[in-house]
């Protein structure tokens, strides 16, 4: 009686030994998985990640808004020097294409941590007119997963992003451009061929 005791104990401890490992094997996927979501970027092909922000006036800014419009999203600070360098290539670009094609819009999202006023003497100093955004508590550059400033995100008349480009680009040639160009000229394309179009390159 007391061997099938200890037998019937044995195999309950088996038991809740197994349901243990099985619940730590769960959990340890799960936060795997979760770690790799938090650190995948934000690629082509993917929906652009809506966010509101102020600019440098208090006027709230939502991305989603501009559903329709080729959006230009630029993450830059004002102590980034390859941010500044880019800048005014930025500005002739926006003059120009803006004036060709309404339905182009860029946002300029500065991630200082300092004060807006940091921020508004770099804008006049270069003679900035599009939209600067500021996102000074970093939550937005966070959603967008990126490594660095500058990092550009154009984004199609679906919300879809079209092009990511890291690091700082002379956005006055025809090269820089030829995206925003095409999504004017012939509107968006399907999100896998964004994916391809940069696998391609």
């Amino acid at each position: 009686m007391n061997d099938l005791s200890q037998e019937s104990k044995g195999s309950s401890n088996k038991v809740i030994i197994g349901a243990v490992v099985a619940i730590v094997v769960v959990v340890v996927l799960l936060i795997t998985i979760e770690q790799r979501q938090k650190f995948e970027p934000v690629l082509e092909g993917d929906s652009a990640p809506d966010f509101t922000l102020p600019d440098l006036k208090g006027k709230m800014y939502t991305l989603s808004d501009y559903k329709g419009k080729v959006v230009f999203v630029n993450f830059w600070a004002t102590w980034c020097k390859p941010c500044e360098e880019e800048m005014p290539s930025m500005q002739r670009m926006y003059e120009v294409i803006k004036k060709g094609y309404p339905d182009f819009e860029l946002l300029a999202v500065s991630v200082d941590s300092k004060e807006s006023e940091v921020v508004e003497s770099f804008v006049k100093k270069y003679g900035i007119t599009f939209p600067v955004l500021h996102d000074k508590k970093g939550k937005i550059k966070e959603i967008y997963k990126t490594t660095g400033v500058p990092e550009t995100f154009i984004i199609d008349q679906n919300g879809i992003i079209a092009e990511k480009v890291w690091g700082p680009q002379n956005w006055t040639t025809k090269e820089s451009v030829r995206t925003i160009i095409e999504l004017l000229t012939n509107g968006p394309s399907a999100p896998e061929k964004y994916k391809q179009k940069k696998a391609a390159y």
